[in-house]
């Protein structure tokens, strides 16, 4: 087989598993979560699936799977195994090669990645041995795989999906809900037990003589717990906090996470793509 037959198999076979990977990633770190008021906002991306998919199997399989089988077919003839066991193993280790520079240059953390850049080049190595010998060239090895991957995503994702969505947000007392909690860039929300707030560099709704949308507030304020949301349509707990002033309107920060891990979270401007805050403990 040429090798620019092996590389359009490996491209294709790699934008087909992307699907999976991207559900098992989202059942591994994402199913059953909080959704932050963005329910199905997980599944918009599945709309670029068609123009992304292509490009992203032909990187993929430029940056690990054809590389490998390069350095595969390199080993000296006494060596034993048979191919595709040294392909399979030299395309692990580019995966990890890739999540290694990735931990140098961008900071990710190693246990997060080196998993999914690893196993990412498992599939497509086994699906190609299996296909060596067959006459599979061109658009029938990008039209297997991407009906293959279509039937998968959707046989799994489906039930997948709905056994999964079991998140409850925690009921949270006044009690619990006092002390300090932060988010990015700085910002700090102090609740103390007397329905004081005190505020640094804490985004909020914009007042009604303020522009853009929100503001960031610096001093004091007043606040509650409040068992039912004004500004969302659920009905989820929250923090209505009142800053004191004329930086900010009510702001309601409604609550998340989990009971051991609580958080308090807005999305300001446009609900529908607005800027999403999150405040967690220390």
């Amino acid at each position: 087989m040429r090798p620019n037959d092996e590389w359009n198999r490996a491209a294709a076979l790699c934008a087909g598993q992307l699907p999976l990977v991207w559900l098992a990633w989202w059942l591994a770190l994402e199913a059953g979560g909080d959704d932050y008021g963005y329910p199905g906002g997980a599944y918009l991306g599945i709309c670029c699936v068609p123009v992304v998919l292509p490009l992203l199997g032909l990187v993929h399989a430029t940056l690990q799977i054809t590389p490998a089988a390069a350095l595969a077919g390199l080993r000296p003839g006494a060596l034993p195994g048979p191919e595709w066991a040294w392909h399979l193993g030299v395309s692990v280790l580019i995966g990890a090669g890739w999540s290694v520079l990735g931990r140098l240059l961008w900071g990710w953390p190693l246990g997060d990645t080196l998993p999914w850049f690893a196993g990412a080049g498992v599939l497509p190595v086994l699906v190609l041995d299996r296909l060596r010998g067959r006459p599979w060239r061109g658009r029938r090895v990008w039209l297997g795989s991407a009906v293959a991957s279509f039937v998968l995503f959707v046989g799994c994702g489906i039930p997948a999906a709905a056994l999964t969505d079991t998140y409850e947000p925690p009921r949270l007392s006044a009690g619990q809900l006092t002390g300090d909690w932060h988010g990015a860039h700085g910002s700090l929300l102090r609740l103390n037990p007397d329905g004081r707030a005190e505020l640094t560099r804490l985004p909020a709704r914009r007042g009604a003589d303020e522009e853009g949308d929100f503001s960031v507030c610096d001093g004091t304020g007043t606040w509650t717990l409040e068992r039912e949301n004004e500004f969302m349509d659920t009905d989820r707990d929250g923090v209505l906090l009142r800053p004191n002033g004329e930086c900010g309107g009510e702001t309601y920060w409604t609550v998340g996470g989990t009971e051991q891990d609580p958080e308090l979270f807005v999305v300001l401007g446009d609900p529908d793509s607005g800027d999403l805050r999150i405040l967690t403990r220390d």
